[in-house]
Parts: C-alpha cells; structure tokens; sequence
C-alpha cells in the first residue's frame, strides 16, 4: 500500500485545497523526471507525490480516504483487501507532460522549472509516459457583477475561429476558472481541456466586500436630521429604506439577502448602504442663513464615535 498521502506531500490532515496544491507543485518540480534525467529515485518520488496529490487534490476522493472508504492507492477498502503495486491502478496516471490534475496543470509547472511549456519532441515524462494529451487552451471573458449574482449564459470564441457557450455559476468570484473538458487542442491521447478564467468588471455603484455588497447611500440633510423613506438601488431593482433620525455620514443600513450568493450553499449575504449626506448644489440661501444663526446661538463639536 502506498504512503499516507498527507505524509508524502508534507502536509497535515488540516492543509487547505491551496495548500495542498501549494505542496504539490513544489514537490513536482522539485522531482519531475524532465528536470532529474536517470534518476530512478526522483522519478519515483514524483510518481508518489502525484498519486499523493491525484487523491487529495480531488475533494471527492479526498473525502472518501478520511473516511475510510478509500485507501491510500484510491481502492475501495473491504475486509481482507490486502497489498497491491503503489499508485497503480488506483493513483497515478503518467499521461505524459500534459497529465492533468484537478486544479493544477502540469504544463505549466514544467513552464515555470524549464521556461516553456512542457511535452513537445519529448513526449511525456522523460520516457515512461503514454501518448501526449492535447494542450489545454485558456480564454479570459468579462462579466457584469449581475451576472457573477445571478450567474446565466455567455458565449466566448477562441482564436481559433470556433465559440462555445459557457455557463456562468452564480457566486462566480473574480479570477475563478471554469473548466471545460475535452474542449481544448486535440492529440493523441483526447484533447485537451479549456479553461476560462472570469473576471468582474467593476460596477458603478456596488462594491463587492466577501459575500457583501457595498454602496454609498447620499441623502439630504433634512431627511439625515429627520428621518425619511428614500429610495435605493439594489441588483434587484429598486427598494424603500428608512433612514432613521439623526442619521450621520458613514451610518451603514444593512439589507438582507441582497449581496452575493454562495456557490456551495445559494445562501446570499447583505447589501450595506453607507449613507452620505449631500448639501444642495448649488448653495441655498435660506440654509446657510439658517446655518450661520445655529453655529452662533448653538455651536457643537463633532466628534468620532467608539
């Protein structure tokens, strides 16, 4: 049986999805074949450290070796299951230099040890791999904040000519990679995959804070000092907030439900209205007279709160 996969890259029990990529790719480009010609030891490390990774890199199966329901080589544990060669047919899958893992490409981890990208004439991993896999191809799209909420439907095109319609999930977070399988660079051994990296363009009026969405609310002066009904931009469409008496400048209203969505759960977080209080523009007469007599009979100083 193989070694415990934690073990192998280093890592606790507790490491992060990031950490455990973070690891990963240290790890192979420490040992990878291409980069240690002949080393026999170094190729098996990297065989180790990929099965390793091919299992805990993978929530899913990640899952099921906490819990016992897989062993350290991906096989299903039943009683008087015993032995079998490590990282065989339940780990690793040396597919050349463009073996993929979820998350973490390979090519490029060999881009960053190597200044390129990886496979080529070689073809695979320094001689023990099997027919090259397709590139992957990579795209960048631009969506409005509404649709990272809502999430919907958007057509790309690649520089090859073709387009292909991609589904946007709701939650979609900046900088977030979709990946679409077998939609890449064909080859020997399947295509590749395309992975299309998201990007928000920014908003005029909200700003995205975790799963918060965050807004300047302005209002009068008279409707800060007395209190008001005022109207309220949200994804949504327009709402009714009550702005109570006496508000000040920086007083936050908090809107239920109205920010992000989280992906895993749907679960949405709140919209925060920061009140600004605006002065009429131009000046008006009547209120800098009015203002003129209560700095006189009634001066105060701000101060700030907490």
């Amino acid at each position: 049986m193989a070694q415990d996969p934690y073990q192998e890259l280093g890592v606790p029990r507790t490491a992060s999805a990031d950490e455990i990529r973070r690891a990963f790719r240290k790890l192979a480009k420490q040992y990878h074949p291409d980069k240690n010609p002949g080393d026999k030891a170094a190729e098996e490390r990297f065989k180790r450290v990929s099965g390793a990774f091919d299992l805990v890199g993978d929530e899913d199966k990640r899952k099921k070796f906490d819990r016992g329901e897989i062993d350290a080589d991906g096989r299903e544990m039943h009683p008087g299951f015993a032995g079998g060669d490590p990282f065989g047919r339940g780990g690793f899958d040396a597919r050349g230099a463009g073996a993929q893992f979820e998350g973490v490409d390979l090519n490029d981890i060999l881009g960053e040890v190597f200044g390129g990208r990886a496979g080529g004439a070689r073809g695979g991993f320094g001689g023990f791999g099997g027919p090259a896999k397709g590139a992957d191809v990579r795209a960048q799209v631009a969506i409005d904040l509404e649709e990272a909420i809502q999430g919907g439907r958007k057509r790309i095109a690649f520089s090859d000519g073709r387009t292909l319609e991609i589904t946007i999930p709701k939650g979609a977070a900046e900088g977030q990679v979709l990946r679409l399988k077998g939609q890449g660079s064909p080859g020997r051994a399947g295509p590749g995959d395309a992975l299309i990296e998201l990007t928000i363009r920014p908003h005029p009026v909200f700003k995205r804070e975790g799963d918060s969405l965050v807004m300047d609310l302005p209002i009068s002066a008279p409707d800060a000092v007395l209190g008001a009904k005022v109207q309220a931009p949200t994804p949504e469409g327009p709402v009714t907030l009550t702005v109570p008496k006496g508000s000040n400048s920086g007083s936050t209203l908090r809107l239920k439900g109205r920010g992000l969505p989280d992906p895993r759960t749907g679960a949405r977080g709140d919209l925060l209205a920061r009140l600004q209080i605006m002065l009429p523009d131009p000046p008006d007469p009547e209120l800098e007279k009015f203002a003129e007599t209560w700095r006189k009979e009634r001066p105060y100083t701000p101060r700030r709160k907490g």
